[in-house]
C-alpha cells in the first residue's frame, strides 16, 4: 500500500468514534478532511509558491489528518449525549493530545525523524509565535474551520447537543460580536492574507445567516404581513 494511502486509513481509523444513537459519528473525520484539503490548497498560494523555503509536504498532510484526532479521546473530549467533540481544556491540550496519537499510530510506519516532524507540526500549529512554516499552514488550515457555514454550522451542533434554544443560541453570537470576537480572530488566527480574505468573506456569510435567523425569531416576524386591522387587536 502506499503510504499516504495507509496513513489516510490510518487516521480514519482514529476517527471511529461512536454517536449518542450507537451509530458511526462521521462528523470528526469529515472536518479533518477538510483541514487536509485546506492545507493543500494553502500550499499553492503564491505566498508559499513563490518563497524559497521547503515545505515537508509528507509530513505536514500528515500532520493534518491528526491535527484534532484528540478531540476522539476521553481526555480530549466531553460525551454530551451526542458525538464526541468537545474539549475540555485549551488548544494547546488539543494538540498535544493529537500529536501524542498521531505518533503512536503512526509509528512503524515513518522514521522517528518524520514521527517528531508530525508531531511537532501539529504542536507548533496551537503557537501563535511559531515559524514553522507547515506549522502556519496547518495552523491557517485548521483555523478556516471555524469560519463561515461549516464553523458556524460546527458552532450551531454544539450548541444543539448542549441542549441550547435559539434564543440562547442567538445571545451568544450577540455576545460574541460585541466583545470583538470574531474581528479577534480574522485579525490574530491567520498568518496568510489569502486565508485571511477568504476568512472575512465566510465571516459575512455567518452573520448574513444569523441576522436571518434572529428576524425568524423575533414575535413580530409576520407584522410585515398581516393586514392593519389585524396588528391593531
Amino acid at each position: 500500500m502506499i503510504e499516504s494511502d495507509l496513513i489516510r486509513q490510518l487516521a480514519q481509523q482514529s476517527f471511529n468514534v461512536s454517536g449518542g444513537s450507537g451509530k458511526r459519528d462521521h462528523w470528526l473525520w469529515d472536518r479533518a478532511i477538510r483541514i487536509v484539503h485546506n492545507v493543500g490548497q494553502i500550499c499553492r498560494l503564491p505566498e508559499l509558491a513563490g518563497q524559497a523555503i521547503s515545505i515537508e509536504r509528507s509530513c505536514l498532510i500528515a500532520a493534518a489528518y491528526f491535527r484534532i484526532s484528540g478531540l476522539t479521546h476521553p481526555a480530549g473530549a466531553r460525551n454530551t449525549g451526542g458525538p464526541l467533540n468537545r474539549v475540555d481544556g485549551s488548544d494547546t491540550d488539543l494538540c498535544e493530545l493529537s500529536a501524542k496519537i498521531a505518533t503512536e499510530t503512526l509509528s512503524g510506519v515513518l522514521s522517528e525523524a518524520r514521527l517528531h516532524t508530525v508531531s511537532r507540526i501539529i504542536t507548533e500549529s496551537c503557537n501563535r509565535f511559531t515559524d514553522m512554516t507547515e506549522a502556519m499552514v496547518l495552523s491557517d488550515a485548521h483555523n478556516l474551520e471555524d469560519m463561515g457555514a461549516v464553523g458556524l454550522l460546527h458552532e450551531l451542533r454544539q450548541h444543539i447537543i448542549n441542549g441550547k434554544s435559539i434564543s440562547e443560541i442567538l445571545e451568544s453570537w450577540k455576545c460574541k460580536t460585541q466583545y470583538g470576537y470574531w474581528q479577534a480572530r480574522l485579525k490574530e488566527s491567520f498568518r496568510y492574507d489569502a486565508v485571511r480574505e477568504m476568512a472575512e468573506q465566510r465571516y459575512w456569510a455567518m452573520e448574513d445567516f444569523m441576522d436571518q435567523l434572529a428576524a425568524e425569531n423575533k414575535p413580530c416576524h409576520f407584522r410585515e404581513r398581516l393586514p392593519e386591522a389585524a396588528l391593531n387587536k
